[in-house]
């Protein structure tokens, strides 16, 4: 087959964050396949056709994106941060597994990118430098009772937390009991980072101590990072550095 599908990570939002081979692969696309607003963001051209589906269709999306391969285009399918954390990788190889056996002859990429859980990171200093985990809060695809033993159990573990997905408007309630759990079983006052449109310039970042963290301060666009019990926060006159030392 001549026809190929890559997985790309778009990085969080600034455009200088998208690798270079990213780039190369968006250049040689006949198709870009992906959520709304991530489509959005590749710049039309002529030979090149955009394909913007809702969020809610990942296996749709990933079989469109494979049949097409399949008559030869080029098809990149786009995601925001890195394709293989809680984005469009998972869905694509769900989909190759259940599809035609043909559909295994193709090439397929998956091109890594600076996820939003690293940008968070960096722009608030180090809090993930020692063990760490992330979590999705949203029980769109898997059960709420899932998330509440991963909570307590990352907790207990005195994991830091990376937290995708923290709150909508649909599920309000699910990071008011992510806070209950987690004060409940940490039991201290260790920072708390909500990184809000990170790399973009309307990013804003708030460290907040665990008590005294409230639901409403995250949303959709929120990344949040809980750090262990021994990260700590240096005050400099640039504004505060959060970091988790790595011999904790």
């Amino acid at each position: 087959m001549t026809g190929w599908v890559v997985i790309a990570g778009l990085g969080p939002g600034r455009e200088t964050l998208v690798t270079p081979e990213v780039r190369d692969a968006l250049a040689e696309a006949t198709d870009v396949v992906g959520y709304i607003p991530y489509v959005a963001r590749i710049a039309p051209r002529e030979g090149l056709v955009l394909h913007a589906s809702d969020n809610r269709v990942e296996l749709d999306r990933s079989r469109h994106a494979l049949e097409m391969a399949a008559e030869g285009k080029r098809v990149v399918v786009v995601s925001s941060g890195d394709p293989g954390v809680f984005a469009m990788a998972a869905a694509v190889f769900e989909a190759l597994e259940a599809g035609p056996e043909a559909w295994r002859a193709l090439e397929i990429r998956v091109l890594p990118g600076i996820t939003a859980m690293l940008a968070a990171a960096a722009a608030a200093g180090a809090p993930l430098g020692h063990d760490f985990c992330a979590i999705n809060l949203s029980d769109n695809l898997k059960p709420w009772a899932l998330i509440e033993k991963r909570l307590r159990l990352a907790a207990e573990a005195d994991f830091a937390m990376a937290f995708y997905n923290p709150r909508s408007k649909s599920r309000p309630e699910g990071f008011a009991r992510t806070l209950e759990i987690l004060t409940e079983t940490c039991r201290d006052a260790r920072p708390v980072l909500f990184a809000r449109a990170v790399s973009t310039p309307e990013q804003t970042l708030r460290i907040v101590p665990l008590p005294d963290c409230t639901p409403d301060m995250a949303d959709m666009r929120t990344m949040v990072i809980v750090g262990n019990s021994a990260t700590r926060v240096i005050d400099t006159p640039r504004g505060p550095i959060l970091y988790t030392p790595r011999s904790a």
